[in-house]
């Protein structure tokens, strides 16, 4: 988060000086107003999702060190661009990158803008390739859905709006711009707090499985994975306590949510070999 502080300041310096002093600062200050207001109200572009998502990623990895271990991580990227490219959003600002986090936690996040992580003990959890997927692809549809930009807070934007528009702000730039990056620090903030401690709402969650389903269906995996890999959570729900059980509904009704959305066909035969030997070869 540190880092990120030079960026978020040099970019509101440029907005706060543009309304200081000199003939017509009144209207100035007021153009420059009215510009915060429309960014504000606007939705975040590609671009910012991205330098968010890697703001998020960065907090995330100081908690949990990543995983090095090539194989390991090719064969992750592998199969999550697969189902990437048949989602609804199969392209993102700087693509999808998939990344492992060395820790035996039952988890899997997903930052703005397409990096997506998967705990080692998720990769113990999946029984097969089909499994994996279905875990990846409930991530991706959250990227597609775009919730972690959902989760700043409302009021972040208007705080950081009143902070642009006061007199006091203009007249001691370097306070005004120092309460500025603690503000846009929050809400990377608000984006970690839902991923780690609170969780997405249950309607979001449900979302995702629903949506999951349907990748997977569009990518030529079996789309059943996802129910039975949440069966198999159900059973060690001891062993996954503390990880994705913690900020996801409970997975009984996960289960009854998203049972009526897996179509009856499956994946192809040959195929589905293929893919569970590649699975146990890799892990």
């Amino acid at each position: 988060m540190t880092a990120l502080r030079p960026l978020i300041a040099s970019a509101l310096v440029l907005v706060m000086g543009c309304a200081s002093g000199g003939i017509g600062s009144h209207i100035q200050m007021a153009a420059t107003t009215a510009s915060a207001a429309h960014k504000a109200s606007r939705p975040i572009s590609d671009e910012e999702e991205y330098y968010i998502g890697r703001a998020v990623a960065a907090t995330l990895i100081s908690q949990y060190p990543l995983l090095k271990n090539k194989k390991l991580n090719d064969y992750l990227n592998q199969v999550g661009l697969a189902v990437s490219l048949h989602s609804d959003k199969p392209y993102t600002y700087a693509g999808y990158h998939f990344s492992i986090l060395a820790s035996t936690e039952v988890n899997a996040f997903a930052c703005p803008g397409g990096l997506i992580f998967i705990t080692r003990g998720m990769l113990n959890a999946v029984n097969n390739e089909e499994e994996l997927a279905a875990v990846l692809a409930h991530e991706i549809a959250h990227i597609s859905h775009r919730d972690g930009i959902g989760a700043i807070k409302k009021s972040r934007w208007t705080e950081a709006l009143t902070v642009i528009g006061t007199s006091a702000a203009k007249q001691y730039g370097s306070s005004g711009v120092s309460q500025l990056v603690g503000i846009f620090e929050g809400s990377i903030d608000d984006i970690v707090k839902t991923l780690v401690v609170n969780g997405y709402s249950r309607s979001q969650e449900y979302d995702a499985d629903k949506t999951a389903v349907a990748y997977l269906a569009k990518a030529g995996y079996d789309p059943s994975a996802m129910k039975s890999f949440l069966n198999r959570l159900a059973s060690k729900k001891k062993e996954a306590d503390g990880g994705m059980l913690k900020t996801h509904p409970s997975t009984t009704d996960r289960i009854d949510n998203v049972s009526d959305s897996i179509p009856s066909k499956t994946a192809e035969t040959g195929g589905l070999k293929k893919r569970t030997d590649r699975f146990k070869s890799t892990l």
